[in-house]
């Protein structure tokens, strides 16, 4: 064996060794990352849907739901879900979906009220989300939808209860059946005539057609 080619394994073998050695602390040194508990991911894991599955133990009602609306809420929202400037109204509007202007509020439009409560647990309230109990985001919700008449102000929402309510417009989504695309592939004339629409909405979900809407 040429001294090359001894000086080169021998070269690698210190690396080997070194790495070897350092390599606990050369993880301690970058200090990227570190090890996760049930208690964190269960802080990521809270998503619930529609069907009710991961909602947390916890119970609230309209009664005890509206001091917290008042003092977490109302300051956009109204303290009757009447929406405060430009933040958007949770209540009313039932009939106007089928309107050329319709408001999409959570008694009008919204289809399951565990949304309502998926929502509020992870977003509300604004610049402070999260900061509220299990009980309190049930209670707001009841709150909420007792203003929308959808239950009464002594129904008391957990998480079993809450995935029973339905929803005004439980009914009012459908599934897209058409194709995704065009079978045949068009490359010029595929129209009589181009048509520039604008799809800018309102902070109502509306249709804009002022510039103060816009």
């Amino acid at each position: 064996m040429s001294r090359s080619v001894k000086a080169t394994v021998a070269l690698l073998l210190g690396l080997l060794i070194a790495y070897g050695s350092n390599k606990e602390s050369m993880a301690q040194t970058y200090g990227l990352g570190s090890p996760t508990n049930e208690k964190e991911i269960a802080s990521w894991n809270i998503d619930v849907g529609p069907d009710g599955v991961g909602l947390p133990a916890g119970q609230g009602t309209s009664q005890t739901g509206e001091p917290v609306f008042l003092d977490k809420c109302a300051a956009c929202h109204g303290v009757f879900g009447e929406g405060v400037g430009r933040f958007r109204a949770l209540i009313g509007e039932k009939s106007s979906l089928t309107s050329d202007r319709p408001v999409k509020t959570v008694g009008s439009y919204w289809p399951y009220a565990t949304t309502l409560w998926d929502y509020i647990n992870r977003a509300m309230p604004f610049g402070n989300a999260q900061s509220l109990s299990a009980d309190e985001v049930y209670a707001v919700t009841a709150y909420i939808l007792a203003m929308n008449d959808i239950i009464t102000e002594d129904e008391v929402m957990n998480a079993e209860t809450l995935p029973k309510v339905k929803m005004p417009n439980r009914d009012g989504f459908v599934f897209a059946t058409g194709p995704d695309i065009k079978v045949d592939a068009c490359m010029k004339n595929c129209v009589d005539k181009v048509t520039i629409t604008s799809q800018a909405t309102g902070n109502n979900g509306a249709p804009a057609n002022t510039e103060q809407d816009r």
